[in-house]
């Protein structure tokens, strides 16, 4: 089965669904669907609604494997059920879709214009959770404020270390360096990023392979001499607080790339939608970021 999803990942046509709003991006995700923080007075009431609405979206008839190449799943949506199977196992027995677990705390301090991730004690534990549950792979998140080129270092050396253990695990690792958007050394930076990444998948031993989940460039095309790369199944692209509409138009100027989308994938769904306007919305949002992946 994994090497079956391997080839849908690498060769497979569609984008990646980023279901993965952990504790602190929760509350976001559901305001914006329609629910705010008085509807719930704990994390165990939180998450509950939350997994009710990545239920309706998951079994949706307009999410399929036909336009969604695989979901990221928080952990606790792994842990979960969709209509009497694991999250992940419905995903793949049902749907046919593969999927990446979240296995990131979060995100450090700011420190030397980078984000590091915060230490992760419970990887080794999360990895075998994973291979459990037939997940393919995971992806864990830092960010980069400003063309630091020793924060950049750091900062790729840490994912890179992290991937070497998920590899090691048999699973695939997308590695997520994001750029923000808002940085105003966001073309610097990124000029310092892909020279980071040539150079740590150079060093990868053969045959290991990763995935990039990079942040939308400001030059058209800044990745595309990686996306050959032997240690590269593919790359996909974060649509980092861009618009979809905005998103999406920066992705069709990008070949080869395909998005990993999670704000913009939900963009104008909402709990008050019965369930005709509500698949026909996500429909529509999937048809979009379908149509801009490639």
């Amino acid at each position: 089965m994994r090497s079956e999803q391997l080839e849908r990942m690498h060769l497979g046509r569609g984008f990646i669904a980023a279901l993965d709003q952990s504790g602190g991006s929760t509350p976001k995700a559901l305001k914006l669907y329609g629910i705010d923080e008085t509807r719930y007075s704990s994390e165990s009431q939180m998450f509950d609604l939350v997994h009710e609405m990545r239920t309706r979206i998951i079994t949706s008839p307009s999410f399929t494997s036909a336009r969604i190449l695989a979901v990221i799943l928080f952990e606790v949506t792994m842990q979960r059920t969709i209509e009497g199977f694991g999250t992940a196992e419905y995903l793949w027995k049902v749907k046919g879709i593969p999927s990446f677990l979240k296995v990131d705390n979060g995100l450090a301090e700011l420190n030397d214009g980078v984000q590091l991730m915060k230490s992760i004690p419970q990887l080794q534990q999360r990895l075998q959770a994973a291979n459990d549950h037939a997940v393919i792979g995971t992806k864990m998140r830092s960010v980069i404020h400003s063309d630091s080129p020793s924060g950049i270092n750091a900062l790729l050396d840490q994912q890179f270390a992290f991937a070497g253990q998920i590899i090691e695990a048999g699973l695939l690792p997308i590695i997520e360096p994001e750029v923000d958007i808002k940085s105003p050394s966001k073309r610097e930076s990124e000029a310092l990023l892909i020279k980071g990444l040539r150079d740590r998948l150079n060093q990868l031993p053969s045959p290991s392979m990763v995935m990039l989940k990079l942040t939308l460039p400001e030059e058209a095309n800044l990745y595309e001499e990686l996306l050959t790369h032997p240690n590269v199944v593919r790359i996909a692209a974060l649509s980092g607080g861009y618009s979809r509409e905005e998103a999406n138009k920066r992705l069709a100027s990008n070949n080869g790339l395909i998005a990993s989308f999670s704000r913009a994938l939900t963009e104008g769904l909402n709990e008050s939608q019965s369930d005709a306007e509500f698949d026909s919305a996500l429909d529509a949002s999937i048809e979009s970021i379908f149509l801009a992946s490639h």
